[in-house]
């Protein structure tokens, strides 16, 4: 499985940015996908995550994160409204089998990650 994020930027406070993770070479139906998120020497904080069994599970931010795919183009994004300066780290995708796990260690193919950075 290849994943490749996109979406990316500088936003200020209170705007929005809708992530992109372009896959390939899974199956919808046995493949979880969850956002992630890593500040520079902290552990990567669980997001969100969507699967065929789980449906949209979400594990924080629940009220300014909105996870969803589009199975015709491959891709899972997931749309940020509200943004804070505290929001601004790496955002990371990966997959997890068949269905949506809490910890990073469930998830087995990583993207290279997007930079989001929102100024106050």
């Amino acid at each position: 499985v290849q994943l490749v994020e996109s979406g990316g930027g500088l936003v200020h406070a209170g705007g929005s940015l809708r992530l992109s993770c372009k896959a390939s070479g899974l199956t919808w139906e046995h493949y979880a996908v969850g956002w992630f998120r890593q500040a520079p020497g902290k552990e990567r904080e669980g997001l969100s995550c969507i699967s065929s069994k789980d449906g949209s599970v979400y594990f924080r931010d629940k009220g300014r994160f909105t996870i969803s795919r589009d199975t015709s183009q491959n891709t899972v994004f997931l749309q940020m409204d509200n943004l804070k300066p505290e929001d601004s780290d790496v955002y990371y995708c990966a997959t997890s089998w068949i269905k949506c796990q809490y910890g990073e260690s469930w998830y087995d193919d990583w993207g290279q990650g997007t930079q989001v950075t929102v100024s106050s």
